[in-house]
């Protein structure tokens, strides 16, 4: 792990994997796991950085009531240790390097199996697509969990540009894994998706797949009706997100839901259980604006999250 120094996400403490102190909820990037070119970083590789330097414009304000968590993230002074006990830990970066695809989901997994046997709930910063693949094999022996998947694709590719671990194919990979019990896809719609064969696997392992105009339709509380067990791990792909609300993706597909409705998700899930971990991938800085409005959107996703996962 790289330390980060001062650039952390919400300004919480840094901290190694094997010194959380009682931290419910640890903070790590991870630029890439698989890319398709060896000789170039991932699309999303600065997106780590750019989403922890958007948390910042709104850090000084975490005694004030949040609305869309509907409570206040931290009483008390702004200090090091309230941060500690209220949210968490940043532990910095995953050293990861284009050339060394098996080294990064290595050292991807080991650093979120250290943050779960230290009894905290990892909130993964990607990177690209490839990133929930090792996220996800490290709750081996920390299951069950049920992922829960937003998302513009369905993500169930066997195989794509000769490799099973990159983009296209986490959702495939994570069924595979027996501590993953459960999935509910959400927001799926447009081409790009895989042949029909991908989705009919995905339906057979037991997946539930919801469109982007079915949740629209039905509203949260519905989709989530059904939703089974009760230890949930969710993965945001940022390209599942509206692309007039979120353009900076590699892949934006017109619809989908707006910010509202992934907050109102998050709600609807630590109403059911315990969110035990979270990734949120495939942000590509580069395609942000001026403002960088898009990392914005993505740091305050992050941090309800981990609000929530930190009052679990």
């Amino acid at each position: 792990m790289t330390d980060i120094g001062f650039s952390t996400f919400l300004g919480l403490p840094h901290a190694a994997p094997d010194a959380l102190d009682g931290a419910p909820v640890a903070i790590l990037g991870a630029s890439e796991a698989t890319p398709y070119d060896p000789a170039e970083a991932s699309h999303s590789a600065e997106a780590p950085a750019a989403i922890r330097a958007a948390s910042r414009q709104f850090r000084g304000q975490l005694r004030q009531h949040d609305f869309d968590l509907d409570a206040t993230p931290l009483n008390g002074e702004l200090t090091p240790d309230n941060l500690r006990r209220a949210i968490g830990v940043d532990l910095g970066d995953v050293r990861t390097t284009p050339k060394d695809a098996e080294g990064n989901r290595a050292r991807i997994r080991d650093a979120v199996a250290a943050v779960l046997t230290a009894g905290a709930a990892p909130l993964v910063l990607g990177g690209d697509d490839s990133v929930p693949i090792p996220a996800l094999a490290a709750f081996d022996g920390h299951g069950p969990v049920t992922v829960v998947q937003v998302d513009a694709h369905v993500d169930w590719a066997d195989e794509i540009r000769g490799t099973g671990l990159g983009y296209g194919s986490p959702m495939r990979r994570a069924a595979e894994f027996p501590h993953v019990t459960g999935m509910l896809q959400l927001g799926i719609r447009g081409l790009g998706s895989g042949e029909a064969w991908q989705h009919r696997d995905a339906r057979a392992w037991g997946s539930r797949i919801v469109t982007a105009r079915d949740w629209r339709r039905l509203g949260t509380e519905a989709v989530l009706a059904d939703l089974s067990g009760d230890r949930f791990v969710f993965c945001l792909d940022c390209d599942g997100l509206d692309p007039a609300a979120f353009p900076a993706v590699a892949m934006p597909t017109p619809g989908g839901p707006a910010y509202d409705d992934v907050i109102d998700l998050l709600h609807g899930i630590a109403a059911r259980g315990r969110i035990v971990g979270a990734v949120v991938a495939e942000y590509v800085p580069d395609r942000d604006d001026a403002r960088h409005l898009c990392a914005l959107t993505a740091a305050r996703i992050a941090a309800v999250a981990a609000s929530l996962m930190a009052r679990r």
